[in-house]
């Protein structure tokens, strides 16, 4: 570095640069540490707004004293752990909603499953910088898959039969009326479930390529009680079984698929006559500069570790992105024929496209 360099530098542009490094230093290990008390059942055994010792939580989780008093002072000087006080501590009304309602919107304890699995691929992702040959979501840490559908679910179960199908054209009475709907890419089958008890004249099938998360897909369809209405099998986006489907849905996974081209290829010709096509994407505007916020932090991060490299883990590898956005989406529809392609609704985190033949 040059006299001149070292002159340009603006020392408090550093020192900002350095308390943001901080701040990231604390949430990824303090992410890690969310994980762990979900794991133990530390914040469901607060979740009634009690205040306890470590001692006291310990004896209640069947945990060591010892390690349940770092981890208190660790959430407490996060924010997630309220301090009261005289070595004790407990959830607020908030802090339980947001940690341990499964049910609500406001629910994230599925984001912190995602985050931390993702960064234990941090070696294969860094090979996969230099090979191209991708990771598959089946090489990822388990928790990938059972953080993304709590992550996901409560937003599906607030939006998909109250706005998001009702906002397609002509879609909504079919199904009150009786309609053969398949989800591609259904994962642990929530979007699946949720559809089939909000509609329940219809038929739903949920595919997806990963036998372990089809299995769990069929265990929540019994204990929701739809079995009957929703089936899953292992079938892959270019080859899924049927025809004449009058709803095709694709949720939060086509920019994960290596073709995306030709899975839209083959949904448009499994549809029926006058069949939609749903595609929910991720937020993200058109541009890089659009979508420098903190939500396309998130999905640019969460891209580079799970989206990108799993489609290049596929055959074509087209490797869309989590903020392909809606003019590159509609690019991909176009390209596999559909004619008809518009935003339906959107959310702070969701695109709802729909697409036409």
């Amino acid at each position: 570095m040059t006299i001149d360099q070292a002159k340009a530098i603006d020392e408090d542009r550093v020192n900002q640069l350095v308390e943001q490094a901080l701040g990231d230093f604390g949430s990824i290990m303090l992410g890690a540490l969310v994980v762990v008390g979900d794991r133990l059942g530390l914040f469901r055994a607060l979740a009634d707004g009690e205040a306890r010792t470590p001692a006291e939580l310990a004896t209640q989780a069947g945990v060591i004293e010892r390690n349940v008093r770092e981890w208190l002072a660790a959430l407490a000087a996060g924010g997630y752990v309220t301090y009261e006080g005289d070595d004790r501590y407990s959830l607020s009304a908030e802090q339980a909603e947001v940690l341990t309602n499964e049910t609500s919107p406001a629910f994230v304890m599925g984001g912190f499953q995602v985050t931390t699995a993702a960064a234990k691929s941090d070696e294969a992702i860094t090979e996969a910088f230099r090979t191209g040959a991708g990771v598959g979501w089946h090489q990822h840490h388990h928790d990938l898959f059972h953080g993304t559908e709590r992550f996901f679910r409560p937003g599906y179960a607030a939006n998909l039969a109250q706005s998001w199908i009702p906002s397609l054209e002509g879609v909504e009475q079919k199904l009150l009326d009786g309609a053969e709907v398949a989800d591609v890419g259904c994962g642990f089958g929530s979007s699946t479930v949720i559809m089939a008890q909000a509609y329940p004249e219809s038929s739903f099938v949920g595919f997806d390529y990963h036998e372990e998360s089809i299995e769990a897909a069929r265990k929540a369809a019994v204990e929701a009680g739809v079995a009957d209405r929703a089936r899953f099998e292992v079938a892959k986006a270019k080859s899924f079984p049927g025809s004449g489907y009058d709803l095709i849905c694709f949720f939060d996974c086509l920019h994960d698929m290596g073709d995306p081209v030709g899975g839209l290829r083959h949904t448009r010709n499994a549809l029926a006559e006058g069949g939609t096509a749903m595609l929910v994407e991720p937020f993200a505007g058109n541009s890089v500069e659009e979508n420098l916020n903190p939500v396309g932090r998130i999905f640019y991060a969460a891209s580079t570790l799970i989206c990108t490299p799993a489609s290049q883990s596929q055959e074509v590898g087209l490797a869309l992105g989590a903020q392909a956005g809606e003019a590159r989406l509609r690019a991909v529809a176009e390209e596999a024929g559909f004619t008809s392609f518009r935003r339906a609704a959107e959310t702070p985190f969701n695109l709802v496209l729909e697409a036409r033949a």
